[in-house]
């Protein structure tokens, strides 16, 4: 009897879900499963109350005594209640439990950790101090035209009104120079300028802001100090403050204390006075900018949760983090550029962003790893029809956990639908967190496995803590060689792909009952500034090995392993790996690999005759992965014509971080058809939908688009849908747009909405998504669908080819 295994539930109950649900018993069965071994993890995934208790545990974590384990108990752990004692499940070492545990437990009163649906717990730590709201420095570029910088400011206004009144803000704008600008002084705007060819240090920063050293505390009238945590009531006047508490007296302020006066100076904001000649491009030094800000916040706040949010109209001309001359003569960087080395700004510039990104986590971490988990967001919001060097950037943000947004103009619901949602707050029903923001700071994960596996590593906005131990893999993939890394911020829909490597020998087969255990431990800094623990634990089977031969099992029809594959969460994870190889790799190596891949996949669990393609056969299991690779193949995250290195990064960088869902819509957009004939139903992503009687939505996560048949544009353009004997009409063109802006509605970041009509420029946005079945050169004329111009290969040929290679013997 075969075992029904519901793979997507897992995603439901704890956040997670996994290639394999039932794992190969040995190495080098897990080698010839070829799909990578791994599980999809969101760690602030709202889940289900009967899965998790509704609120934070208002204490510490039980954790085991061993030093290289520090498991947190969970469900699955052995309890003696005689004798109060709990056995690890990764190490097995017997825990005795604290004294208040001991005293009230057991077998009909468990505390919430050992509640058998409760595999997923959260603390809120008790002995940890709360850290108070977070801050906000907005880094604005003022070399943009001014329509530009007034849609900027007036999105910036209403992000004012988005933040609690409690947290903190402050504005930073440049353009020749850095202008540093102190919300704290009365009366007049005020503002230090920086020049903007150079890089400051934190220290630095201090010292030309007038903030080093210790400084008299200034009185307010018998109340606290403004921007003090929690409140911290005046000091004598001879107490002397640090050069943070100055910083937090002058130019962070509470968004209740300046509100007024950052608005004035918003709506004051010009374009850079400095005069540019024709020939030249303006001076804009955003590395500088950014060198400014995120000294000032580790000046201020070194463990305190803060978000720089940069928000820029054009590349980095000047200073540090330069990636174009000013000449205009000069063109910017390309892809062929970039493949030949001849771009001499890439590598310092990519070199300074890295620098910025780990100069807080620790002065001697090797490149690519931190010490602590990054308190401090660095996002990037970039509207520009020129790159703005997102490709340089992608290190900084990456390694912070920030944002990327990607847009033409400031004024585009690109940009301002998605900054606004950057604010989001849990609804008012959540116990506890209702009403404050969904954002999170200073986030790591930490993975526990059990013995007969370890961690390969991990792929996703994450910095390697260096953590070492008995449970990490010498076979790296990702960011390897850890077991733990830096997240920096995250918010609700933050996925990370941890890999593991199984490392039972196959000469030790498992016992039937033995499971496999895998705990993930997500600590952050809440947004109330409280610090929390997230640990969720998983159990799994093993494939029984027990009285076969391994081969003779794995093609067995009933086989557990190829029962339990989950291919649209393996799909993910080789995604996020082919992306991964492409920043060491050449495109063309990465395609190979994923054809090589892929033909070694369907040669083990398809079912066919040696040297017989036609008896060819893959189970429901397998059906959808070859045509979710066939379709990676040609997306835009491995084929770069038509898109700039910036737009490369800035898709790579998304893929990276968005959970499953969102990732297979990237991979393989959906398409939904709209007709007299009925409902709306799923169309296949293929040239034969497009018809000229039909209204058709596609999803690609990045473009949502509205495209009408010929037929269909023909009829709106004779204004049908206005007459009343036509209500019809007029309700089919209405519900492709409503289901658009549902779609919209619950994204980030949000989608460019195109609305075009067959044969139009515009329709190239579906045309190039679709499977060219029908193309100029097929002999029918296309059947009953539409040309595609291409010479790329449809589905049917690149599944016989497929098909042909895997049979052979």
């Amino acid at each position: 009897m075969q075992e029904q295994w519901d793979v997507a539930s897992s995603e439901v109950t704890s956040g997670s879900r996994l290639s394999f649900h039932c794992w190969p018993s040995s190495r080098l069965e897990a080698t010839r499963c070829v799909a990578p071994i791994g599980a999809l993890y969101t760690p602030l995934k709202k889940l289900p109350p009967n899965c998790a208790p509704p609120t934070a545990l208002q204490y510490d974590p039980v954790r085991c005594s061993t030093a290289t384990c520090h498991a947190v108990l969970n469900p699955y752990c052995q309890v003696d209640f005689r004798s109060k004692l709990w056995v690890c499940p990764f190490c097995l070492t017997r825990n005795h439990f604290p004294p208040h545990y001991a005293e009230n437990m057991s077998e009909t009163n468990l505390p919430a950790e050992l509640i058998p649906q409760y595999a997923t717990c959260e603390y809120e730590l008790p002995s940890v101090p709360d850290m108070g709201p977070p801050a906000f420095v907005f880094v604005v570029d003022t070399c943009s035209h001014a329509e530009e910088l007034a849609e900027l400011a007036d999105s910036l206004q209403q992000a004012l009104n988005l933040l609690p009144e409690d947290s903190l803000v402050g504005l930073i704008t440049f353009g020749t120079n850095v202008q540093v600008h102190e919300l704290g002084f009365e009366g007049i705007p005020k503002a230090y300028v920086l020049r903007g060819n150079k890089e400051y240090s934190p220290s630095r920063v201090g010292e030309l802001l007038g903030c080093a050293g210790n400084q008299p505390v200034p009185q307010q009238n018998g109340q606290g100090a403004p921007g003090a945590p929690g409140g911290a009531p005046n000091a004598p006047a001879n107490q002397m403050a640090g050069p943070g508490y100055n910083v937090l007296q002058r130019f962070l302020l509470p968004v209740s204390e300046c509100s007024f006066t950052l608005e004035s100076i918003l709506e004051d904001v010009r374009k850079d006075p400095w005069p540019v000649p024709s020939d030249k491009r303006v001076a804009r030094c955003t590395g500088c900018a950014l060198s400014v800000a995120t000294g000032l916040v580790d000046l201020a706040m070194p463990r305190r949760g803060a978000r720089v949010m940069l928000f820029t109209g054009g590349p980095c001309t000047s200073g540090p983090g330069q990636i174009v001359s000013r000449l205009k003569t000069e063109d910017m960087r390309s892809h062929a550029d970039l493949a030949k080395n001849a771009e001499s700004l890439h590598k310092p510039a990519c070199e300074f962003y890295a620098s910025l990104a780990h100069r807080r986590q620790g002065k001697n971490a090797p490149a690519g790893t931190a010490t602590t988990a990054a308190a401090h967001v660095v996002d990037v919001f970039a509207c520009s029809l020129d790159q703005v060097g997102m490709l340089e950037m992608r290190e900084l943000v990456e390694a912070t956990g920030g944002l990327m947004v990607l847009g033409d103009s400031f004024g585009q619901s690109v940009f301002k639908e998605s900054l606004r949602r950057v604010f989001n707050r849990y609804p008012d029903d959540i116990p506890e967190d209702g009403g404050k923001m969904s954002m999170a700071f200073a986030a790591s994960l930490e993975v526990l496995t059990s013995r007969e596996f370890k961690v390969s590593g991990a792929i996703g906005p994450v910095t390697s803590l260096n953590k070492k131990g008995p449970n990490v893999s010498d076979i790296e993939i990702g960011k390897g060689g850890t077991s733990a890394w830096s997240l920096g911020g995250i918010d609700p829909s933050t996925t990370v792909a941890i890999y593991f490597d199984v490392t039972n020998p196959g000469t030790t087969p498992l016992s039937s009952n033995k499971r496999r255990y895998i705990q993930f431990l997500t600590r952050y800094l809440h947004s109330s500034g409280k610090t929390r623990i997230r640990s969720t634990t998983l159990v799994g089977n093993w494939q029984n090995a027990e009285g076969q031969d391994q081969q003779q099992q794995q093609a067995m029809a009933n086989n557990p392993v190829k029962l339990s594959f989950d291919q649209e969460a393996a799909a993910v994870l080789t995604a996020r790996v082919a992306v991964h190889r492409t920043e060491t790799e050449d495109v063309a190596d990465v395609l190979r690999w994923i054809d090589r891949s892929l033909i070694r996949l369907c040669t083990k669990f398809a079912d066919y005759r040696p040297d017989d393609p036609s008896s060819f056969r893959l189970s429901p299991e397998f059906s959808l992965y070859p045509q979710f690779m066939f379709h990676l193949r040609r997306s835009q995250f491995l084929q770069l014509f038509n898109s700039s290195p910036d737009e490369a990064a800035y898709y790579r960088y998304i893929l990276t971080r968005e959970n499953t869902t969102n990732s297979l819509v990237m991979i393989q957009p959906t398409l939904l058809s709209y007709s007299f004939n009925g409902p709306p139903t799923p169309a296949l992503l293929d040239a034969e939908s497009v018809r000229q009687d039909v209204i058709l939505l596609l999803d690609t996560f990045f473009h949502v688009v509205v495209f009408h048949g010929e037929t269909i544009a023909a009829w709106r353009e004779q204004k049908y849908h206005e007459q009343e004997e036509h209500a019809a009409f007029r309700d089919l063109l209405d519900a492709p747009q409503a289901d658009a802006q549902m779609i919209m509605d619950a994204r980030f970041p949000v989608p460019r909405y195109i609305v075009c009509d067959q044969h139009k420029s515009e329709a190239r946005f579906l045309m190039a998504k679709l499977n060219p079945s029908c193309t100029h050169n097929s002999p029918d004329g296309g059947g009953g669908g539409t040309q595609v111009f291409t010479d790329d290969v449809s589905l049917r040929v690149f599944m016989e080819h497929l098909m042909k290679l895997a049979v052979q013997s």
